[in-house]
């Protein structure tokens, strides 16, 4: 299938999965009555969660390295992980807000604004960073590497940056689950 043709269906595809996500996850946290078919308790979400973001950003990190180095199959495998990894932590963060009530934060002085500026970036630039990793993808998979190199440029501090505060947030959240 000619490039051209491939855009037609994978772009509209990109757009239309970057809108459902977030969508979806918004709808799930005002569930009015949480549905737990997994019978995993809410404190192990959260850690999992946690590992995952610190795992995703080691993996940019060693990527970002790697491909700096013309390490290109090495790239390519390490950002595939990264993807990989926020992929099981989407499903497994819909699947915790489904099973579980949404756990306040209780912390005082300082901490409080300083965690929900964490926070509240992190949930505004988790949006974003939706269509910017399939668009990156897509364009490095692909081999249109001008494509990808423009906007890898901002997916890969934007990524970064959420896979970092992902634990940030569990690390401020952790005495209350």
């Amino acid at each position: 299938m000619m490039l051209k043709n491939r855009d037609r269906v994978m772009v509209p595809t990109i757009v239309g999965l970057s809108i459902l996500v977030p969508v979806l996850v918004l709808i799930l946290m005002y569930l009015p009555e949480r549905y737990n078919f997994t019978g995993i308790e809410m404190g192990t979400f959260p850690f999992f969660h946690a590992v995952l973001n610190f795992c995703t950003a080691l993996l940019l990190i060693a990527g970002y390295f790697s491909m700096r180095m013309k390490e290109l199959t090495w790239h390519r495998n390490l950002m595939i992980g990264a993807f990989f990894l926020s992929a099981i932590f989407l499903v497994s963060y819909v699947v915790s807000k489904i099973s579980n009530d949404p756990v306040p934060y209780g912390g005082e002085g300082i901490l409080r604004p300083v965690y929900f500026f964490v926070l509240i970036t992190h949930i505004l630039l988790s949006a974003i960073i939706v269509p910017l990793v399939l668009f990156t993808m897509y364009r490095g998979l692909t081999g249109e590497v001008e494509k990808h190199r423009k906007v890898a440029r901002y997916t890969f501090p934007v990524w970064l940056y959420v896979a970092v505060t992902g634990v940030l947030v569990y690390i401020f959240m952790a005495p209350y689950y």
